[in-house]
């Protein structure tokens, strides 16, 4: 019975902890969706001020964005159903709610495995915070001004070169684009997860460097399932940077143990 009651605490806690993510989270994106970013200049600096405008909103200024900055010239971005422009923005406002409330879902997390971790490993996940989210937004702004306006121009330039007029829907544009940041946003975490695993004592150094063989193998597999075309070209994209990534946390693994062996 007591384990039962002990089963039944942890969920009540897990439910807690997951509620409050998901109320940060949906404050952010609901943010985004009935706010407008409106631009002032003041002292020659550009500021932007939020007003409410549910239509118009900053949602919707980011696919507007994205579609100027993304879309290749010649393709046509539509919508061919009633309501995929806003559950696009939909799309767009909850990974904006999910990198903004990063620092609240990885406290949550922390706090619910705090009883079962080790001072170091509680240490360990304080730190990494600020690293996950500065990896995160460089893998983001890598794929949007590298990766992405790259493979969107060489896919369609198949189309082009048949003289075809070339259609994109929104809702398939907007997925793409998300699902590109969020690999790489993601991907890029590599080197905090290496240092996470190595400072908690789930492994060592020799363990990153012995196994370097297989993880390549691994990346090059992962960078193809997650890329749309199979010419495999774009899925070194992914699988180049992870690689550079995992001799960096590698270095950096060994680098902090001879640093610890020191002192």
């Amino acid at each position: 019975m007591s384990e039962i009651t002990e089963i039944y605490a942890h969920l009540t806690e897990l439910r807690k902890r997951v509620l409050r993510i998901v109320i940060v989270v949906g404050i952010i994106a609901v943010f985004l969706m009935t706010f407008h970013l409106e631009a002032v200049t003041y002292n020659g600096i550009m500021l932007y001020y939020p007003t409410p405008e549910p239509l118009d909103n900053i949602a919707a200024q980011l696919t507007n964005y994205f579609k100027t900055n993304l879309v290749p010239e010649g393709v046509q971005l539509i919508q061919t159903a009633p309501g995929q422009a806003f559950f696009a923005q939909v799309y767009i406002a909850a990974l904006v709610g999910i990198v903004a409330g990063t620092p609240v879902i990885i406290r949550e997390i922390v706090s619910f495995l705090k009883p079962a971790l080790k001072e170091n490993e509680i240490n360990v996940g304080r730190t990494i915070t600020a690293p996950i989210m500065g990896l995160f937004a460089s893998g983001c702004l890598f794929a949007y001004f590298v990766v992405i306006p790259f493979m969107l121009e060489f896919l369609y330039k198949y189309g082009a070169s048949s003289g075809l007029v070339t259609f994109l829907n929104i809702m398939d544009f907007v997925t793409f684009v998300l699902q590109f940041l969020l690999a790489f946003g993601l991907s890029f975490q590599l080197p905090v997860i290496m240092y996470a695993f190595s400072q908690s004592g789930m492994t060592d150094a020799k363990f990153w460097r012995k196994n370097i063989r297989y993880a390549i193998i691994v990346i090059v597999i992962f960078g193809a399932l997650v890329t749309p075309d199979g010419s495999g070209v774009t899925m070194w994209f992914i699988a180049g940077p992870m690689i550079g990534l995992y001799l960096a946390g590698m270095i950096l693994v060994e680098r902090k143990e001879k640093q610890t062996v020191k002192t």
